[in-house]
């Protein structure tokens, strides 16, 4: 798969506080790849490095074949943590503008913002000014402007913060379509749920330093591999001295079993005692979620060693 943004060695220091250290990563042709950490982590350092926002103390990004200040920020589509349009202008104007920033035929412009405006159940709007939209139509429009002049590769800084899940549901059929027709994107979300389902490979940050990189099966499988939660009121003590138990977690009825790496499921299940009451059970994958928490807070109650790589 045909690389086309590399972040190799990027290094950036404010005053005395190191922000990011030796932070290197790939995003190819047509894959989603998401960008994660906890508030303060390094990850809108990172992007509004290859932004060209600011720039690095040192390390490299590439483009294509470009780098640095030559980086075509024509063929690069950005959403914004921080949304920002001009209130008192129309929604066409607006999105014309933002396509002629990216030197984008203005005709096939318009073309584009009017089948938009009508997969975002926006039609009719074009001729109405930004600050009379709610706060998900400004969101929708905004998304469009990153989008309207066909980047190669698209940034996304929590897209989907403030939808309603039914236009979460179309931003998400938009993001895989535009990665299906070869877009390349690169997806910061705190929706760790949103994360799981949709990205193709996955690089956390924790305190401005790689924590983990590489697809959801190799972080999955750097961690815990299953967990097994039983409804019933049981006594732990029945159930934390099992083979291949790492640790117990009991809330009223509910008892999680955190499991061995690679432990064999329907091999483990035989190792239940009899008279264990038991309204449900379910073993399953820890969440993305669970990592996420389990590295932000410091815990280390998952990870068995080593980080993760491509």
């Amino acid at each position: 798969m045909e690389t086309m943004l590399t972040v190799n060695g990027l290094e950036k220091s404010f005053k005395d506080k190191k922000a990011l250290k030796d932070i290197s990563f790939d995003v190819r042709k047509g894959e989603i790849m998401a960008i994660l950490g906890p508030n303060g982590a390094g990850k809108s350092t990172t992007i509004r490095n290859i932004m060209g926002i600011m720039y690095p103390d040192s390390g490299s990004i590439t483009f294509h074949n470009y780098s640095g200040k030559d980086i075509p920020r024509n063929k690069i589509g950005y959403l914004p943590e921080e949304r920002g349009l001009y209130k008192n202008v129309k929604v066409m104007d607006i999105l014309l503008y933002l396509a002629d920033l990216k030197d984008y035929p203005l005709d096939q412009a318009k073309e584009r913002i009017l089948m938009y405006l009508k997969k975002f159940d926006l039609e009719g709007k074009e001729n109405v000014s930004v600050e009379e939209l709610s706060k998900g139509m400004g969101q929708k429009v905004q998304f469009i402007g990153s989008i309207i002049h066909e980047p190669e590769l698209l940034i996304l800084d929590e897209p989907f913060s403030g939808l309603d899940p039914v236009s979460q549901e179309v931003f998400k059929e938009e993001i895989r379509s535009l990665a299906n027709n070869g877009t390349a994107i690169l997806l910061s979300s705190h929706q760790m749920n949103l994360v799981e389902e949709m990205c193709d490979r996955l690089f956390m940050i924790q305190r401005g330093e790689k924590v983990i990189y590489g697809t959801l099966d190799d972080v999955k499988k750097q961690y815990a591999n299953f967990k097994c939660t039983i409804h019933g009121r049981n006594k732990i003590g029945d159930l934390e001295n099992l083979p291949e138990v790492l640790r117990v977690e009991q809330k009223d009825d509910t008892t999680i079993l955190h499991l061995d790496k690679d432990v064999e499921p329907s091999i483990w299940l035989k190792n239940l005692p009899d008279h264990l009451v038991i309204h449900e059970l379910k073993i399953n994958r820890i969440s993305l979620h669970e990592i996420f928490i389990d590295i932000a807070t410091d815990k280390n109650l998952l990870k068995e060693d080593g980080v993760v790589h491509a």
